[in-house]
């Protein structure tokens, strides 16, 4: 990544002030390919825990660890020019004290170049993130359903219905009161994500939020059809690549069978256009 490349992405400033404006774009990418598709056309790319179900085929979030973290923050960060990274600091990595969280985040931010860390919780989070963010680490919040949380939840049940809404909307206002600059609304009811953007000063990012939230973020590969252990009802498939990747890999194994590939266009002659079986160069 080049300092000229570097310079060309988008801050945390800018995002903090897209709030009631056009809407911040913002996808999960865990790859450098993956990277490059999104970036020219989102504001905000996270480099989520959520790799750990989508690429890791973990049950949950729960099993991350800081290095996958690192390992996948440094390649979307090789292929993005423009969207601003943010890291998620994955179950156990800042819960204990800030100072924890600190030594974790910094070197997550020094590891991958992220511009950001994002971190779950509301209220009991307030001190971390203000201790952070007074120290040069900017804090994306999460509230709402967090899946590091999923235990105490019972399984990944929407929050914030009838009185429980008051939780939630204590949450993103203690986020956005410690020094958030955005804060990630995920499966809560959508006039309370709409209460929640219109009282919170920071942007918020709805995921099965409200089309009233300063932006949106979805799994990458969720839209785009190639995870299919589940979908949450919040997901819109934009593409089903997952159907066309398994008909493209059916199609190879039944070329391969019938020894029609390879095929002449896929092979080596000998020097005197003639094809020669098992020529490597």
């Amino acid at each position: 990544m080049s300092a000229t490349a570097a310079s060309k992405a988008l801050t945390v400033p800018e995002i903090a002030a897209r709030k009631g404006k056009t809407p911040l774009v913002c996808l999960t990418a865990y790859t450098t390919p993956v990277a490059k598709l999104v970036d020219g056309h989102c504001d905000l790319v996270l480099v989520g825990d959520s790799v750990g179900m989508v690429l890791h085929g973990m049950a949950s979030t729960l099993g991350v660890t800081l290095e996958m973290m690192i390992l996948h923050g440094k390649a979307v960060r090789r292929g993005l020019q423009s969207a601003l990274m943010v890291v998620d600091m994955p179950f156990g990595s800042y819960e204990e004290n800030p100072a924890q969280a600190f030594r974790n985040a910094a070197l997550v931010m020094a590891e991958t170049g992220a511009a950001a860390v994002k971190l779950e919780g509301g209220e009991n989070l307030a001190e971390t993130i203000r201790f952070l963010t007074a120290r040069g680490i900017p804090v994306m919040g999460h509230v709402g359903l967090t899946p590091q949380a999923v235990n105490t939840f019972g399984g990944y049940h929407v929050q914030g219905r009838g009185e429980d809404a008051e939780r939630i909307l204590r949450d993103a206002t203690a986020v956005s009161e410690a020094g958030a600059f955005a804060v990630v609304l995920e499966k809560v009811p959508e006039a309370l994500a709409r209460l929640i953007t219109e009282q919170v000063a920071i942007p918020t990012i709805g995921i099965g939020a409200s089309p009233a939230c300063d932006g949106q973020i979805l799994v990458v590969d969720d839209m785009l059809g190639l995870f299919g252990a589940f979908r949450p009802r919040f997901v819109k498939r934009y593409a089903e690549l997952g159907k066309d990747a398994e008909a493209a890999i059916a199609a190879y194994a039944k070329e391969v069978r019938e020894r029609g590939f390879p095929g002449a266009d896929h092979v080596f002659d000998n020097g005197s256009g003639t094809a020669s079986v098992g020529e490597a160069t």
